[in-house]
């Protein structure tokens, strides 16, 4: 009778357990659902904003390269915009129908916004996204294929419109002014191209694809010609090493793209993985690099370039970081010397104009002496 005793308690307190156990969750549900009058004004926000956007896509899809672009608003951007003029750069970001809400609508919602041109390249066209449909299958094995059609594709639409061409996945994070700072250095009428250089299988090394990769004018001509004439063909479905072994075959060289201290620009990682120096000795990163691999806060460049496998929420955190976080008090430490391209479009200080004015006053009372003593 007591071994029925306690068992029964232990039924009736199991019950009573459970189920306040399930009113107290059904409270703390309700209370975490139930929200308040801002929230949901809030997400109601969101929403219209990014209805908006996507309305509006068309009238964002250059660049707002002036002051009044929500980046640089309060900031001298002279030098900027010079080089968003003469170093043009039109962005082509492969994509996929799984991939747009998740991660590409968040690239154009960042980084893509410097670019010049901005195309996104996925295998069918969207009817809420501004994509570009090729026509072709999703997957990794099908890469190589989307990259050649998607350069095609930009060549035929595009070709005039830019002087250089980059190319970049949706989970690249991109800071394009730094990219046209190591371009005004170099022409687009040169076969050349850059990235994180890598080094087996081709002599001359290849660019990583998750890093992105930009080719000039002329190595996007001869990558089309080389298809054309069959110089280049599909060999692999490795996106990356299929078009470094073809831009060797049609003389493309392959670029440095480091800055003025050797350190690199363009990065395969999340900035983390680099600054942290977490690779171990065994993984497959440290036999590929071309040029020797540096962990730390001197892995990369303070006008670093790229980062892969950047996550939607990152990507707000990186644009954050590069356009609005300032420590008070310093000047940036690294001061390359600014490229030629842009030295005609440096603005007067004040007081230049007059000053010239004068001197060219003075210079031609000089030269006409005859025409003073009749005046």
């Amino acid at each position: 009778m007591k071994a029925l005793g306690a068992r029964s308690a232990f039924y009736v307190g199991f019950v009573v357990g459970t189920c306040t156990l399930y009113v107290f969750l059904r409270q703390v549900g309700f209370t975490r659902n139930l929200g308040s009058p801002e929230h949901e004004a809030h997400d109601k926000s969101l929403l219209e904003m990014v209805e908006d956007e996507n309305k509006n896509w068309k009238k964002e899809r250059s660049a707002l390269f002036n002051l009044n672009h929500p980046h640089h608003i309060g900031e001298d951007g002279n030098l900027a915009d010079a080089l968003y003029k003469r170093v043009r750069i039109l962005c082509w970001v492969m994509t996929g129908p799984k991939n747009l809400e998740k991660k590409a609508r968040h690239v154009k919602a960042t980084w893509s916004r410097h670019c010049n041109i901005v195309v996104f390249i996925s295998s069918v066209d969207d009817p809420d996204f501004p994509t570009v449909g090729l026509n072709t299958k999703e997957g990794r094995d099908q890469l190589y294929w989307k990259t050649i059609r998607a350069f095609h594709y930009v060549m035929d639409k595009h070709g005039d419109e830019a002087d250089w061409f980059l190319k970049a996945d949706d989970d690249t994070y991109v800071i394009v002014d730094n990219l046209r700072w190591i371009l005004a250095s170099h022409s687009p009428e040169d076969p050349v191209y850059f990235g994180r250089r890598f080094k087996p299988y081709v002599k001359q090394g290849y660019m990583s694809g998750g890093a992105g990769y930009v080719l000039s004018k002329e190595a996007l001509r001869r990558f089309v010609e080389g298809f054309r004439k069959k110089v280049c063909t599909h060999t692999s479905s490795v996106e990356d090493l299929a078009l470094g072994q073809c831009m060797e075959k049609i003389g493309v060289v392959a670029g440095d793209s480091r800055d003025t201290l050797q350190r690199e620009t363009f990065h395969p990682f999340v900035p983390e993985s680099h600054l942290t120096g977490t690779f171990p000795k065994t993984f497959w990163y440290w036999n590929y690099c071309y040029y020797p691999i540096v962990q730390g806060p001197q892995c990369c460049s303070d006008l670093a370039v790229s980062f892969h496998y950047v996550d939607p929420s990152h990507m707000y955190l990186l644009e954050y970081y590069t356009y609005h976080l300032r420590a008070f008090g310093y000047k940036y430490r690294y001061q390359p010397p600014e490229p030629n391209v842009i030295q005609d479009f440096n603005p007067p200080a004040p007081g230049d104009i007059e000053e010239k004015l004068g001197a060219e006053i003075q210079e031609g009372e000089k030269k006409s002496p005859e025409l003073n003593k009749k005046l």
